[in-house]
């Protein structure tokens, strides 16, 4: 069962909560979400205060041209992996204000699976100006939906246990 839209409206807002307490803002990169972590924490009033900007880059040439994934870690791992995302969550920090990035690249499915990075596989990473880097690696059960809201909970969860 993917978190309900009261969950993730709650997550959102635990997120600036934590963000509002440091002073400091977030950007976003997004791949297989396609935006729903900067949609779901703009729901939140007073967002402008904590959220910088997002970046929805779904193709491979997107990740380069916005946010200078390098060709060759597209080539030798894959859109869907850590080293992709973490320059993903690099490259949301250096083409913002922001103070910390998320970064989501993955497999939603229905199709698009390997039997190596099989649907529902996540790839998230966090970024943060002082030089903190994070990645991990989720496999995510459901449909389409479930699993891209699986894993904007994942990304979220990320930022507030970064920060608290």
């Amino acid at each position: 069962m993917r978190p309900t839209d009261a969950e993730l409206y709650q997550l959102a807002e635990q997120t600036g909560q934590a963000l509002s307490r440091r002073g400091i803002m977030l950007a976003s990169a997004e791949s297989c979400t396609g935006g729903w972590v900067g949609m779901l924490v703009t729901a939140v009033p007073g967002s402008s205060a904590w959220y910088e900007r997002g970046f929805i880059t779904y193709t491979n040439t997107a990740k380069h041209d916005m946010l200078g994934v390098q060709t060759a870690t597209l080539e030798t791992f894959g859109a869907v992996s850590e080293p992709t995302v973490l320059e993903m969550a690099q490259g949301a920090l250096t083409h913002s204000r922001a103070h910390i990035a998320v970064a989501i690249s993955g497999i939603a499915g229905p199709g698009g699976g390997t039997p190596k990075k099989p649907v529902g596989t996540v790839c998230i990473a966090w970024a943060m100006q002082d030089g903190t880097r994070l990645t991990t690696t989720c496999r995510l059960s459901g449909d389409r939906e479930e699993i891209r809201a699986r894993a904007v909970a994942a990304a979220l969860r990320g930022v507030i246990e970064l920060l608290d």
